[in-house]
């Protein structure tokens, strides 16, 4: 079937969201993140769109943003296609990361615009990855309440006050607030499995603590790791943190 063609936004402005293929990480390492940043700061001067909040989390990427000198489609496959090309070199991988094509709305009033603003920020603690939404280091908000780099903040403070400093304080207020707020919500999360259950499965599999599997010989850590793995639930990033080994290390186990 032919594919439906997009709304228009008539303020240019969307709400955007990519994931990875069958909800897999797209983001397995901070450099990831980091690297995807930049990506957005090196398009952003030459195609000159604005980006208003954004959220890097470790199988979707959310976007507030307003289109540049190109079209949006343009502008998001060049983002895909130098982020794919970096992450496959760098896990010496081949193939598709991103799931079809990245999904939008369009933003065309105040009101919905500070309701997606909030929205985006607010991922990280409704997903379960931080305990507020200041703590999380791969959204706009601390650029906001620190030092902008990537962001309009010019443009969003003004929707809140004229005074900066009164600016600010009503950012933060709004941006903690509890809220029932749904855009763009993926439909069919990843499942997660806690830290806790992955030290007991290894404990009752493999009779070893978990901590101590960097120090277990070559061939253990492999056969560990693969059963780690094949899991239903577990990040890249989670099992690092948990064994001390490097995600590029378990990626390739």
């Amino acid at each position: 079937m032919p594919r439906v063609a997009r709304r228009k936004s008539a303020t240019n402005i969307y709400h955007l969201m990519i994931r990875g293929i069958n909800h897999q990480d797209i983001f397995a390492d901070d450099e990831d993140y980091k690297k995807f940043t930049d990506i957005l700061v090196k398009y952003r001067a030459e195609i000159e769109y604005e980006i208003y909040a954004y959220c890097l989390l470790d199988n979707h990427v959310h976007l507030l943003m307003k289109e540049g000198n190109e079209p949006l489609s343009n502008t998001m496959k060049r983002i895909g296609i130098s982020y794919v090309q970096w992450y496959n070199w760098q896990y010496d991988r081949k193939g598709h990361l991103f799931q079809d094509r990245y999904k939008s709305e369009v933003v065309e009033d105040d009101r919905y615009f500070l309701v997606v603003l909030r929205y985006i920020h607010q991922n990280p603690v409704k997903a379960g990855l931080s305990n507020n939404i200041g703590e999380y280091q791969w959204s706009s908000y601390r650029e906001y309440i620190s030092k902008p780099e990537l962001v309009n903040a010019d443009f969003v403070f003004k929707l809140f006050h004229k005074d900066p400093a009164e600016a600010r304080a009503m950012f933060i207020r709004f941006n903690n607030e509890l809220n029932n707020d749904k855009c763009l919500e993926i439909t069919a999360p990843r499942k997660t499995i806690s830290d806790k259950e992955i030290r007991r499965l290894v404990k009752r599999t493999f009779n070893i603590d978990l901590a101590s599997l960097h120090s277990q010989q070559l061939g253990l850590q492999q056969e560990v790791l693969r059963y780690l793995k094949g899991l239903d639930g577990p990040s890249l990033r989670q099992l690092s943190r948990l064994t001390g080994l490097t995600v590029n290390k378990i990626f390739r186990s």
